[in-house]
Protein backbone atom coordinates (compact mmCIF):
# COMPACT_ATOMS: atom_id res chain seq x y z
CA UNK A 1 0.00 0.00 0.00
CA UNK A 2 1.49 3.29 -1.13
CA UNK A 3 2.11 5.85 1.57
CA UNK A 4 1.60 3.38 4.41
CA UNK A 5 4.86 4.23 6.22
CA UNK A 6 4.17 7.95 6.17
CA UNK A 7 0.57 7.46 7.26
CA UNK A 8 1.69 5.22 10.11
CA UNK A 9 4.12 7.87 11.36
CA UNK A 10 1.49 10.61 11.17
CA UNK A 11 -1.21 8.56 12.84
CA UNK A 12 1.21 7.46 15.56
CA UNK A 13 2.10 11.08 16.35
CA UNK A 14 -1.57 12.03 16.46
CA UNK A 15 -2.32 9.07 18.72
CA UNK A 16 0.49 9.91 21.14
CA UNK A 17 -0.67 13.53 21.37
CA UNK A 18 -3.98 12.31 22.80
CA UNK A 19 -2.64 11.74 26.30
CA UNK A 20 -6.03 10.75 27.73
CA UNK A 21 -6.45 7.96 25.19
CA UNK A 22 -2.89 6.68 25.67
CA UNK A 23 -3.21 6.64 29.48
CA UNK A 24 -6.63 4.98 29.38
CA UNK A 25 -5.67 2.33 26.85
CA UNK A 26 -2.16 1.52 28.03
CA UNK A 27 -2.00 2.57 31.66
CA UNK A 28 -5.47 2.20 33.19
CA UNK A 29 -5.39 -1.59 33.78
CA UNK A 30 -2.00 -1.34 35.50
CA UNK A 31 -3.20 1.62 37.57
CA UNK A 32 -6.20 -0.39 38.78
CA UNK A 33 -3.89 -3.32 39.55
CA UNK A 34 -1.62 -1.06 41.62
CA UNK A 35 -4.56 0.36 43.58
CA UNK A 36 -5.85 -3.13 44.33
CA UNK A 37 -2.37 -4.38 45.13
CA UNK A 38 -1.93 -1.72 47.80
CA UNK A 39 -4.73 -3.33 49.82
CA UNK A 40 -3.05 -5.96 52.04
CA UNK A 41 -6.08 -8.27 52.19
CA UNK A 42 -6.09 -8.61 48.40
CA UNK A 43 -2.47 -9.81 48.40
CA UNK A 44 -3.15 -12.77 50.67
CA UNK A 45 -3.77 -16.26 49.20
CA UNK A 46 -7.44 -17.14 49.39
CA UNK A 47 -9.09 -20.57 48.99
CA UNK A 48 -11.86 -18.85 47.03
CA UNK A 49 -9.36 -18.33 44.22
CA UNK A 50 -7.71 -21.77 44.47
CA UNK A 51 -5.01 -20.39 46.72
CA UNK A 52 -4.28 -17.36 44.56
CA UNK A 53 -4.44 -13.80 45.75
CA UNK A 54 -7.31 -11.68 44.51
CA UNK A 55 -4.80 -9.52 42.64
CA UNK A 56 -3.56 -12.56 40.70
CA UNK A 57 -7.11 -13.77 40.08
CA UNK A 58 -8.29 -10.40 38.81
CA UNK A 59 -5.32 -9.64 36.52
CA UNK A 60 -6.75 -11.38 33.40
CA UNK A 61 -9.98 -9.42 33.76
CA UNK A 62 -7.99 -6.20 33.73
CA UNK A 63 -6.73 -7.09 30.25
CA UNK A 64 -10.36 -6.90 29.13
CA UNK A 65 -10.26 -3.17 29.91
CA UNK A 66 -7.57 -2.46 27.32
CA UNK A 67 -9.10 -4.73 24.71
CA UNK A 68 -12.55 -3.20 25.13
CA UNK A 69 -11.33 0.40 25.19
CA UNK A 70 -9.02 -0.01 22.20
CA UNK A 71 -11.18 -2.30 20.09
CA UNK A 72 -14.67 -1.05 20.88
CA UNK A 73 -14.11 2.61 21.66
CA UNK A 74 -10.99 4.21 20.22
CA UNK A 75 -10.79 2.35 16.89
CA UNK A 76 -14.43 2.63 15.70
CA UNK A 77 -14.76 6.21 16.93
CA UNK A 78 -11.60 7.27 15.11
CA UNK A 79 -12.62 5.64 11.83
CA UNK A 80 -16.15 7.03 12.03
CA UNK A 81 -14.73 10.49 12.71
CA UNK A 82 -12.49 10.25 9.66
CA UNK A 83 -15.47 9.19 7.53
CA UNK A 84 -17.64 11.98 8.94
CA UNK A 85 -14.98 14.62 8.21
CA UNK A 86 -14.34 13.35 4.70
CA UNK A 87 -10.76 12.27 5.45
CA UNK A 88 -11.27 8.85 3.88
CA UNK A 89 -12.80 10.35 0.76
CA UNK A 90 -9.93 12.81 0.34
CA UNK A 91 -7.35 10.07 0.85
CA UNK A 92 -8.78 8.28 -2.17
CA UNK A 93 -7.43 11.11 -4.35
CA UNK A 94 -3.87 10.86 -2.98
CA UNK A 95 -1.12 8.24 -3.35
CA UNK A 96 -2.10 6.99 0.12
CA UNK A 97 -5.23 4.86 0.05
CA UNK A 98 -7.98 4.66 2.68
CA UNK A 99 -6.97 1.03 3.16
CA UNK A 100 -3.51 2.22 4.25
CA UNK A 101 -5.13 4.42 6.89
CA UNK A 102 -7.18 1.49 8.15
CA UNK A 103 -4.06 -0.67 8.31
CA UNK A 104 -2.17 2.06 10.18
CA UNK A 105 -4.97 2.36 12.75
CA UNK A 106 -4.96 -1.40 13.28
CA UNK A 107 -1.17 -1.45 13.78
CA UNK A 108 -1.35 1.39 16.33
CA UNK A 109 -4.24 -0.27 18.17
CA UNK A 110 -2.42 -3.59 18.32
CA UNK A 111 0.74 -1.90 19.57
CA UNK A 112 -1.20 -0.17 22.35
CA UNK A 113 -2.87 -3.44 23.36
CA UNK A 114 0.44 -5.33 23.50
CA UNK A 115 2.13 -2.50 25.43
CA UNK A 116 -0.70 -2.49 27.96
CA UNK A 117 -0.58 -6.28 28.40
CA UNK A 118 3.20 -6.29 28.86
CA UNK A 119 3.04 -3.42 31.36
CA UNK A 120 0.33 -5.19 33.35
CA UNK A 121 2.23 -8.48 33.47
CA UNK A 122 5.57 -6.87 34.39
CA UNK A 123 4.20 -4.58 37.10
CA UNK A 124 2.03 -7.35 38.50
CA UNK A 125 5.02 -9.68 38.69
CA UNK A 126 7.58 -7.24 40.09
CA UNK A 127 5.34 -5.29 42.46
CA UNK A 128 2.85 -7.87 43.71
CA UNK A 129 4.26 -11.29 42.87
CA UNK A 130 1.58 -12.07 40.31
CA UNK A 131 2.87 -15.17 38.53
CA UNK A 132 3.64 -14.98 34.84
CA UNK A 133 1.27 -16.89 32.57
CA UNK A 134 2.08 -20.53 33.34
CA UNK A 135 0.89 -21.81 29.97
CA UNK A 136 2.59 -19.29 27.65
CA UNK A 137 1.47 -20.88 24.37
CA UNK A 138 -2.13 -21.20 25.49
CA UNK A 139 -2.11 -17.66 26.84
CA UNK A 140 -0.67 -16.29 23.59
CA UNK A 141 -3.28 -18.08 21.49
CA UNK A 142 -6.12 -16.98 23.78
CA UNK A 143 -4.86 -13.40 23.81
CA UNK A 144 -4.44 -13.25 20.02
CA UNK A 145 -7.87 -14.74 19.30
CA UNK A 146 -9.60 -12.63 21.94
CA UNK A 147 -7.96 -9.50 20.56
CA UNK A 148 -8.92 -10.44 17.00
CA UNK A 149 -12.53 -10.99 18.05
CA UNK A 150 -12.84 -7.59 19.73
CA UNK A 151 -11.05 -5.73 16.94
CA UNK A 152 -13.35 -7.38 14.39
CA UNK A 153 -16.39 -6.27 16.41
CA UNK A 154 -14.95 -2.76 16.56
CA UNK A 155 -14.47 -2.71 12.80
CA UNK A 156 -18.04 -3.93 12.34
CA UNK A 157 -19.27 -0.97 14.39
CA UNK A 158 -17.06 1.36 12.36
CA UNK A 159 -18.38 -0.15 9.13
CA UNK A 160 -22.00 0.80 9.79
CA UNK A 161 -21.53 4.06 11.75
CA UNK A 162 -21.83 7.17 9.60
CA UNK A 163 -20.64 9.54 12.33
CA UNK A 164 -18.64 9.41 15.55
CA UNK A 165 -21.80 9.87 17.64
CA UNK A 166 -23.47 6.94 15.92
CA UNK A 167 -20.36 4.82 16.51
CA UNK A 168 -20.39 5.71 20.22
CA UNK A 169 -24.10 4.94 20.48
CA UNK A 170 -23.64 1.54 18.83
CA UNK A 171 -20.54 0.79 20.83
CA UNK A 172 -21.83 1.71 24.29
CA UNK A 173 -24.09 -1.31 25.00
CA UNK A 174 -21.56 -3.72 23.48
CA UNK A 175 -18.76 -2.16 25.53
CA UNK A 176 -20.76 -2.46 28.76
CA UNK A 177 -21.60 -6.12 28.07
CA UNK A 178 -17.99 -7.01 27.28
CA UNK A 179 -16.77 -5.35 30.48
CA UNK A 180 -19.51 -6.97 32.57
CA UNK A 181 -19.08 -10.51 31.29
CA UNK A 182 -15.31 -10.04 31.39
CA UNK A 183 -15.51 -9.61 35.15
CA UNK A 184 -14.36 -5.99 35.20
CA UNK A 185 -17.35 -4.36 36.87
CA UNK A 186 -17.95 -7.27 39.23
CA UNK A 187 -15.42 -10.08 39.84
CA UNK A 188 -16.58 -13.27 38.15
CA UNK A 189 -16.71 -15.30 41.36
CA UNK A 190 -19.55 -13.01 42.53
CA UNK A 191 -21.63 -13.62 39.40
CA UNK A 192 -24.24 -16.39 39.09
CA UNK A 193 -22.91 -19.50 37.37
CA UNK A 194 -25.08 -18.87 34.33
CA UNK A 195 -23.55 -15.44 33.75
CA UNK A 196 -20.06 -16.84 34.31
CA UNK A 197 -20.68 -19.42 31.59
CA UNK A 198 -21.94 -16.73 29.23
CA UNK A 199 -18.79 -14.74 29.96
CA UNK A 200 -16.66 -17.76 29.09
CA UNK A 201 -17.81 -17.47 25.47
CA UNK A 202 -18.02 -13.67 25.27
CA UNK A 203 -15.05 -11.94 23.62
CA UNK A 204 -12.27 -11.69 24.53
CA UNK A 205 -12.77 -15.02 26.35
CA UNK A 206 -11.54 -14.14 29.82
CA UNK A 207 -11.82 -17.73 31.05
CA UNK A 208 -9.30 -18.88 28.43
CA UNK A 209 -6.94 -16.12 29.60
CA UNK A 210 -7.47 -17.10 33.24
CA UNK A 211 -6.96 -20.82 32.58
CA UNK A 212 -3.73 -20.34 30.65
CA UNK A 213 -2.47 -17.80 33.19
CA UNK A 214 -2.87 -20.33 36.00
CA UNK A 215 -1.33 -23.19 34.01
CA UNK A 216 -4.37 -24.95 32.56
CA UNK A 217 -4.55 -25.22 28.76
CA UNK A 218 -7.48 -23.12 27.49
CA UNK A 219 -10.47 -25.15 26.39
CA UNK A 220 -10.58 -25.60 22.62
CA UNK A 221 -14.25 -24.55 22.44
CA UNK A 222 -13.44 -21.19 24.03
CA UNK A 223 -10.76 -20.58 21.42
CA UNK A 224 -12.96 -21.74 18.55
CA UNK A 225 -15.72 -19.35 19.58
CA UNK A 226 -13.28 -16.43 19.60
CA UNK A 227 -12.02 -17.42 16.15
CA UNK A 228 -15.57 -17.71 14.80
CA UNK A 229 -16.51 -14.28 16.16
CA UNK A 230 -13.37 -12.78 14.62
CA UNK A 231 -14.06 -14.34 11.21
CA UNK A 232 -17.78 -13.53 11.09
CA UNK A 233 -17.46 -9.98 12.43
CA UNK A 234 -14.44 -9.33 10.22
CA UNK A 235 -16.25 -10.61 7.14
CA UNK A 236 -19.29 -8.50 7.99
CA UNK A 237 -17.11 -5.42 8.45
CA UNK A 238 -15.37 -6.01 5.10
CA UNK A 239 -18.71 -6.36 3.33
CA UNK A 240 -20.40 -3.35 4.94
CA UNK A 241 -17.46 -0.95 5.22
CA UNK A 242 -17.76 2.24 3.21
CA UNK A 243 -15.04 4.82 2.82
CA UNK A 244 -17.52 7.71 2.58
Amino acid sequence: MRGFGQLLRIETRLYLRDIATVVTTVGLPTLVLVVLGLIPALRRPDPTFDGQTFVSYFAPSLMVVTLAVAGLNVLPTMLATYRERGVLRRLATTPASPAALLAAQLVITLAAIVASAVLLVVVGRLAFGVPLPRHPLGFTVAFVLGTAALLALGLLVAAVARTAKVAQALMAPLFLLIMFFGGVYLPRFLLPDFLVRVGDYTPPGVQALLDSWTGTPPRPLHLVIMAVVAVLAGAGAAKLFRWE
